[in-house]
C-alpha cells in the first residue's frame, strides 16, 4: 500500500470501519509512513477533542423510526440479483456518505474547537500562563519594587497597569512581563506564594462579555475580578479560594 491509496482510508480507519484484511494493511503502512502516521493520529486527537469537550444530544426514538421507514419505504422490490446489486450500491454509498460525515465532522469539530480556543479568554489565559512557564520567560522586568515595574509596563502599552505588592501576606511580585490576550498586549504581573507561580494579566475594562469569576482549566485555577477600573485575571495551580482572594485584593475589592 502506498501513501495514494492510504490517504482514501484514513479517516475510515480512524473510525473502525475498516475489515481485518485491510486494517491490517493500512496498519503496516502506519508504521512505515511517517507522515500517514501523523494524519492518523491527528483524527484521533480530533476525534478524542470532539467528545471530551463538544455537546452531545441524544436524537429521539421518533427520528430512529423514520429513519428506518424511509429506507424501507426506499428499497425496490426487485429479483435476488437486483437486490444483490443495489445491496452493494447502498453499501457503496453508505461508504461514501461516512467518508462525507467524517469530513463534515472535521470541519465542524475543527472549527468549534478554534472557536473556543481563540474566543475562551480563560484558556487562552491558561495556554500563556503554561507557555511562559516552558519556556522559562516568566518576566521580562525582574524586580520586587512596584515603582520599577509600572513605569516598565506603562512605557510600552497605552495604559499604566496598577502594580501593588503583598510580600507580607506572602504574594510577593517578582516582576512583570508584555503578553498578549485577546490579540492585545496585555500587562502580566507574576507573583510568587509559597511554590506557586501566579499569572495576573490586567488591561482596561473591554466591551466583551466577562469572563467567569472562577473557572478550571486543564487543572489551573482562573480567577476574574474588576476593580481600580481595571479587569483581572489571575492564573495558577494555587487553590481556588486563596486564589480568589489575593484576585480581589489586587483589584482593590478587599
Amino acid at each position: 500500500m502506498n501513501c495514494h491509496e492510504a490517504s482514501g482510508m484514513i479517516a475510515a480507519y480512524a473510525d473502525g470501519e475498516v475489515d481485518g484484511l485491510r486494517g491490517h494493511t493500512i496498519r503496516k503502512h502506519l508504521r512505515l509512513c511517517h507522515d500517514c502516521a501523523a494524519k492518523h493520529q491527528t483524527l484521533v486527537d480530533l476525534r478524542a477533542r470532539i467528545r471530551a469537550e463538544l455537546p452531545r444530544y441524544k436524537a429521539p426514538a421518533a427520528l430512529r423510526e423514520r429513519v428506518l421507514a424511509s429506507v424501507e419505504s426506499a428499497r425496490p422490490a426487485a429479483s435476488a440479483t437486483t437486490a444483490r446489486g443495489d445491496r452493494w450500491r447502498w453499501m457503496a454509498g453508505g461508504a461514501l456518505a461516512g467518508c462525507a460525515a467524517t469530513v463534515v465532522a472535521w470541519v465542524l469539530g475543527t472549527a468549534v474547537l478554534d472557536w473556543r480556543t481563540n474566543e475562551d479568554l480563560a484558556v487562552e489565559a491558561v495556554t500563556t500562563h503554561v507557555r511562559a512557564t516552558l519556556g522559562n520567560h516568566r518576566v521580562d522586568v525582574a524586580s520586587s519594587d512596584q515603582h520599577t515595574v509600572k513605569p516598565w509596563l506603562s512605557a510600552r502599552l497605552d495604559y499604566s497597569p496598577p502594580v501593588r505588592d503583598f510580600a507580607r501576606e506572602g504574594f510577593a511580585l517578582v516582576g512583570g512581563r508584555i503578553d498578549y490576550l485577546d490579540h492585545r498586549p496585555v500587562a502580566t504581573l507574576v507573583y510568587r506564594y509559597r511554590d506557586h507561580m501566579i499569572d495576573v494579566f490586567v488591561r482596561p475594562p473591554t466591551t466583551h462579555a466577562l469572563p467567569a469569576p472562577l473557572r478550571t482549566v486543564r487543572g489551573f485555577n482562573v480567577v476574574h475580578a474588576t476593580g481600580s477600573g481595571m479587569d483581572w485575571l489571575a492564573v495558577s495551580d494555587l487553590n481556588a479560594a486563596e486564589l480568589s482572594g489575593f484576585a480581589a485584593r489586587l483589584a482593590g475589592e478587599l
